[in-house]
């Protein structure tokens, strides 16, 4: 801990945290500084002008980011018979049904997320309250409960991810690695705030964009806006 403190103490040394940086000035510094020696995730924290106590100002969905993210995700696809064959064929890591809902039951999650055919959400329903506490409930306005697994598995491991807004109303999304160029690093940001923009509900009053900023794991945030 207490290198990681000087670490990052020095980073912040040569910046001024209160600034509003460019994306690409953001961008350039947030790569200047992943120095871990691995590979950093560059997230992404969007504060909104939203009341989340409004079930209509609560923001969900999915977006396929253009350059991906650079992570492996395990997917696990509830399905029998046919599109159970489908799935493996489309490289599902874990497929099942009864059997899957069994190894959740105990606790043995080895997947990041979930999909389902739209038969299998009774089933389900039995294991709704270990699922959806961790994001990973199959819901059809994400497109993870579908006739259509294959489409749905390449989209989760062609980078797809999933931004929500939380309690406070904010959105925090990893959005790639810190081995990406700057210009794909910028380029998935400004897909996933362009998303964000088109999703601003209706009755949401005054700034609805308040504060952005860019960080790596083990840096320090990077306040920016997209001009």
């Amino acid at each position: 801990m207490a290198r990681l403190g000087k670490r990052l103490k020095n980073i912040k040394k040569d910046l001024d945290l209160s600034k509003v940086y460019s994306l690409k000035e953001a961008v350039s510094i947030i790569k200047k500084n992943a120095t871990a020696k691995f590979d950093e995730t560059v997230e992404i924290s969007v504060m909104l002008g939203v009341d989340t106590t409004k079930a209509d100002q609560n923001i969900r969905n999915v977006i396929n980011l253009p350059h991906g993210t650079g992570r492996t995700y395990r997917v696990a696809v509830f399905a029998k018979d046919q599109k159970a064959e489908e799935a493996k064929k489309a490289g599902a890591d874990i497929v099942g049904a009864e059997d899957l809902v069994e190894m959740i039951q105990k606790g043995n999650m080895p997947f990041d997320r979930c999909i389902a055919t739209p038969d299998m959400m009774p089933l389900l329903g039995k294991v709704g309250k270990i699922l959806g506490p961790k994001g990973l409930m199959p819901n059809p306005k994400l497109g993870t409960v579908t006739l259509d697994v294959t489409s749905a598995i390449n989209n989760v491991k062609g980078g797809q991810i999933e931004y929500r807004t939380e309690k406070s109303g904010i959105i925090h999304a990893g959005i790639g690695k810190a081995s990406f160029s700057e210009e794909q690093i910028a380029e998935n940001a400004k897909a996933l705030v362009d998303a964000i923009l088109k999703a601003k509900p209706a009755s949401s009053k005054g700034d609805y964009l308040k504060k952005m900023t860019l960080s790596s794991t083990m840096g320090a945030g990077i306040i920016f806006a997209i001009n």
